[in-house]
């Protein structure tokens, strides 16, 4: 017997065991916000989203566009459109309207969701139904199902794509990710496994919504019940009320939501006060390789449980999950932490390898369909049966993976290969440096030289000389910057991600080659 695996499923369970129990807090006080729903309720929710889009003449295999923060109407969407036969294209709320103008033609999205916040910048984009998500204009559109109403009847396929997400990019247009209900419910169910989900948790959704799925853990915990808090705004001692408030038990999060919950930490605790979810609280970390000093600062000043993933949008993400064994436990912080840097072992169904090149290479259930509408890029992601991640890293005892860079990002400096994330987390050790980003620069002797980019933390001080000798007396000479440039802020995509494209561009200016 074969029965379709579609998201769907994650839905039915929850509403069918957990009917009554709490699924979302939505963010209080903003326009159109839902309150608290039960699970009951959020399936009617669902259910009436597909009933409206049907009057509307939406058809089955269309996709539907969202751009929007986190929201209780987010995550009805995931189910209200794909769970019965249409396709979401979540959309990253802070690009500006010639990106989000470019994802809606290229999708070809027959429905637009623009949250109240974006309306006035997107006003010049258009779509067959655009909607604002502001409680009135998309009433209809959310409002819950008649008892025993039933949407029009959609042939269930596993290998249907389920939602469209655009990536964030390091090329100039970025290529939309079309991820199958089977990409997606066993991405879900591998990652509740590993991360150990029951209906004993609470999640926040403190991972945008739009990232891959919120990686696909909301698909996750629906299926087991898990009351979910809606964060709309990253704000590090907001999340730790929250925490408290809700006895929150499970986030997923990029770097910098780490660094934002660690500095409100440092006040609370400055102030006399508990950190709220000692002992209770576990955070999934992925996005870009955390420093190891990060991972030491989680467990020992947050006393929460750090579990690191690696993978990517096209592959739904999971590739591999680092979670403490029970080897490590009597290892200091210190070692352990180190241990736990790395990106980790492949989780379940997922085969992992390097090229000659160091590029790594994954082949799973998880990995995507194709580029939408883009075949060449496809046959070359895909080229040989595997997935071409387009980082570099290599094997550890155990067959962990240890990511050393993007290939893109690797400086060659003097012919020598120098890692910008093992040269960041030398940075990080430093106790002013908050925040850093290695990049390579231009240089008439080397061809490359290693630049360095850092933010302090609030009351600390830190010379560019001083900073330069941490690394020397760390590092091979070669691998460290010779140039340190102190900033107030890095800019970030809404991931936490640091586009160093971009961070390279000012110093690239003017050559025609982006290597040298």
């Amino acid at each position: 017997m074969k029965v379709p695996l579609t998201i769907g499923d994650y839905l039915s369970r929850g509403a069918a065991v957990y009917g009554d129990r709490t699924a979302v807090a939505d963010e209080p006080g903003t326009a159109g916000s839902l309150g608290t729903l039960t699970y009951r309720q959020l399936e009617s929710r669902a259910r009436g989203m597909a009933l409206a889009l049907d009057a509307m003449g939406v058809g089955h295999g269309e996709r539907v566009a969202i751009v929007s923060p986190n929201a209780a109407r987010f995550l009805i969407s995931y189910f209200g459109v794909s769970a019965y036969g249409r396709i979401l294209v979540p959309v990253n709320y802070r690009l500006n309207a010639d990106e989000i103008s470019y994802i809606v033609g290229h999708s070809g999205a027959s429905v637009l969701l623009v949250d109240p916040e974006s309306e006035d910048s997107l006003r010049g984009i258009s779509a067959k139904h655009k909607i604002v998500l502001d409680g009135s204009a998309d009433a209809e559109l959310f409002a819950p199902a008649a008892d025993r109403a039933e949407p029009a009847a959609w042939e269930a396929d596993e290998d249907a794509t389920a939602s469209i997400n655009y990536t964030s990019g390091t090329t100039a247009r970025p290529k939309g990710v079309q991820l199958t209900h089977r990409n997606c419910w066993l991405n879900a169910a591998t990652f509740g496994w590993h991360t150990s989900v029951t209906d004993r948790d609470v999640f926040m959704h403190t991972l945008p919504m739009f990232h891959c799925n919120g990686w696909g853990m909301p698909y996750a915990v629906t299926g087991m019940g898990v009351p979910q808090v809606v964060v709309r705004k990253i704000d590090g001692a907001e999340i730790l009320r929250r925490i408290g408030a809700h006895g929150v038990t499970l986030l997923c999060g990029a770097p910098a939501v780490v660094a934002a919950i660690l500095a409100a930490a440092t006040e609370l605790r400055a102030s006399g006060q508990p950190i709220p979810g000692a002992g209770t609280v576990r955070i999934v970390v992925a996005g870009a390789p955390p420093p190891s000093k990060t991972i030491e600062r989680v467990e020992t000043e947050l006393g929460w449980e750090f579990i690191q993933i690696y993978g990517l949008t096209e592959t739904a993400p999971l590739l591999t999950i680092n979670r403490a064994v029970a080897e490590w436990d009597d290892l200091p912080a210190v070692d352990r932490a180190r241990l736990q840097s790395r990106a980790g072992v492949p989780a379940i169904g997922v085969q992992i390898q390097t090229d000659s090149d160091g590029e790594v290479l994954a082949r799973s259930n998880h990995v995507f369909a194709g580029y939408w509408e883009q075949p060449e890029e496809s046959a070359k992601a895909l080229d040989g049966g595997w997935f071409h991640t387009g980082d570099k890293g290599h094997l550890e005892a155990g067959d962990y993976l240890v990511i050393s860079d993007r290939k893109k990002d690797v400086i060659i400096t003097g012919g020598e290969n120098v890692s910008s994330v093992e040269v960041e987390d030398c940075l990080y050790q430093h106790p002013a440096v908050a925040e850093a980003a290695v990049i390579g620069i231009p240089d008439a002797r080397w061809g490359e030289t290693v630049k360095a980019l850092v933010v302090l933390r609030p009351g600390s001080d830190a010379t560019e000389a001083e900073l330069i000798e941490h690394c020397r007396s760390r590092l091979a000479h070669f691998k460290c910057p010779t140039s340190i440039e102190v900033r107030d802020a890095l800019p970030r995509t809404a991931t936490g991600k640091l586009q160093k494209f971009k961070l390279r561009e000012p110093y690239w200016q003017g050559l025609d080659r982006k290597v040298n």
